[in-house]
This record gives structure tokens, sequence and C-alpha cells, in this order.
């Protein structure tokens, strides 16, 4: 496990390890630049060494790309050109060798600025953004499986456990032209981002792994006790189980960009007020009804009274 240093107010931690496989194609990388922290997690394909070199070239060429961006540029636009400068870098480096032909990896990366987090991915390892006990945000596997999912076919729990898993329909190295999927995300102070390649959020229901990430431990403790689970499970499996990667990072500040109000509040708001301006209202009609009850009570007093004197 490696701790991820860096000026910018966060801790953070890395662990890979090779799981059950023959070797780890896993591969991260991390650096301050002048834009701000940037983490990458990538998980390699491809036969012989094919694999470990993708995600290895993948992590560094992002990470140098935004290393030489200027402060003040879009950081969507800078991981965009990372990511599609370590494409071609792939590309090129397989068309060349036999031995890596078809090589290629998936990828997260976040670039942490004080304005918000810029992440980007392709594939299926994971970008999760936990809040508390919760989780805030997480991307969408670029998969055969989660398509199903997008299109009711199957839960999200039967796409883990499918053995289809691992067919992905985006990544670096298979194409000459890639779509990162791009957002950015305001964070609060306390804020874990984690990113992780499929052996390590695969293994369980996610659930399960949310409650691991969100303990109220040091980030190393958590990161290394939750890859052991992952181990153990995968060696009661029959030890077969694959690499498993994650980067965790705790910021320590708010950032400049606010949370967007969700639909849920929005609704919840209006009701409030239609409900409120309702009670407004019939209060209004009741205290006219009852004024204009006062005022027609004396008349009738009066007349009955005059008709008193008369007899």
């Amino acid at each position: 496990m490696e701790l991820i240093r860096s000026v910018f107010p966060l801790k953070g931690v890395v662990d890979s390890r090779i799981g059950g496989r023959d070797e780890n194609q896993d591969g991260y990388a991390y650096s301050d630049t002048p834009m701000g922290p940037i983490i990458v997690v990538c998980d390699g394909m491809g036969g012989m060494q094919g694999g470990r070199i993708a995600s290895a070239m993948a992590v560094s060429s992002i990470v140098n790309s935004v290393k030489i961006a200027f402060k003040d540029d879009d950081p969507q636009e800078v991981l965009r050109k990372a990511i599609e400068k370590a494409n071609q870098d792939i590309i090129q480096a397989a068309s060349g060798n036999p031995e890596l032909y078809g090589m290629g990896t998936t990828v997260t990366a976040m670039l942490v600025t004080p304005h918000c987090a810029t992440i980007a991915h392709l594939g299926d390892s994971r970008i999760y953004q936990l809040r508390g006990k919760s989780k805030h945000y997480r991307t969408f596997d670029h998969s055969l499986v989660f398509e199903m999912v997008k299109n009711g076919v199957f839960t999200e729990e039967q796409a883990r456990q499918s053995n289809q898993s691992n067919i992905i329909l985006r990544a670096l190295g298979v194409g000459a032209e890639v779509e990162p999927e791009i957002c950015q995300l305001p964070y609060s102070k306390g804020d874990r981002f984690v990113l992780c390649t499929d052996g390590f959020w695969g293994c369980m229901p996610e659930k399960e792994l949310i409650k691991h990430l969100t303990q109220k431990h040091k980030i190393g403790h958590i990161i290394e006790k939750t890859a052991n689970v992952v181990d153990k499970i995968g060696q009661a499996k029959g030890g077969t189980h694959d690499n498993l990667t994650a980067a965790m990072v705790e910021l320590k500040c708010n950032s400049i960009m606010k949370e967007k109000m969700s639909k849920k509040v929005k609704i919840l708001l209006i009701a409030l007020s239609v409900a409120l301006l309702s009670s407004v209202v019939l209060n209004v009609v009741l205290l006219c009804k009852n004024t204009n009850k006062a005022k027609v009570e004396p008349a009738t007093e009066v007349v009955a009274d005059t008709a008193s004197a008369v007899q």
C-alpha cells in the first residue's frame, strides 16, 4: 500500500494486489499538477504481457499530459485530451508488436481542483464518491451487462454475478476513437473518492462494499482491510480471482462548486410551499368569514331590542 502525497488538502492511499492471477495487469499513478492532484487507476486486458503494458502506458501517459497543462485550462478538456493521447499511444505500441496486438485497458481518472473534482472513465472500473455512511455518486459501467441494467433486463446485483460481466463496451486501445465519460462533482470536507478496478468492487454486493468503505477509521486501514476481505473471498472461491486495485482519497476542504438541488428536494420544497400557501389562504378565508359574522350579529340584536320597545 502507498500513500498518495499532495500539497492539496487531502489524504490518499492506493493498494494494488495480484489476486489469484499470474501477474498484476492493473496500473495506477498519481501526481500533483499545476491544476491540482491527478489520480489514475486502470485495468489492463490482453494476452501475453499486453494488459500490464497497456495499463502502465495509460496511467503514465494520462498523468504526464495533465502535468503539462496550465492552471487555468478547462479540466474536462484536459482529461479528454489526455485520455485520447493515451489511446493513441497504446494503439501505436500494439501496431508495432504482434505480441501486444489487441491489448487495451479500462480507465478511471480524477483531477481535483479547488473548484471541483473532475472525473473520467471508460469500461467497468469505477469511481465512487462517498459521504458519511452512503454512496453519494458512482460511475455507471460501460459493459454489456450494465446496458442490460439500463434497459431493465438485469438488476445491478444480477449484472455483477453474470458470466458476461467481463464484456466491456468502451476501453483504450480497441479503436481509433474513444468516448470517455466525463463529469464534474462538487465535494465537501470529509468526502471520500474511491477509484477501483472490477476485481475490487465486483466480489461482493455493493451495499456490503459501501459498508466497508465508509467505516470511521483511517483510510489506509479501510483500504487494507477491504482488500483483505476481497482476497479472502477470492481464496474461498478457488484462488483464481482477479487483480484488485483501489485508491481512496479523502478531501479536507469544501469545493467552490456547490451542490445542485436534487429533483427530489425540489419536489419536496414545491409541495411544502403549496401546502403553506393553501394553509395561508384557508386561514384568510376563515378570518374573513368570522369578521363578516361579527358585523352581522350586532345588527340583529338592535332589531330585536327595537321590537321589544314597541311592544
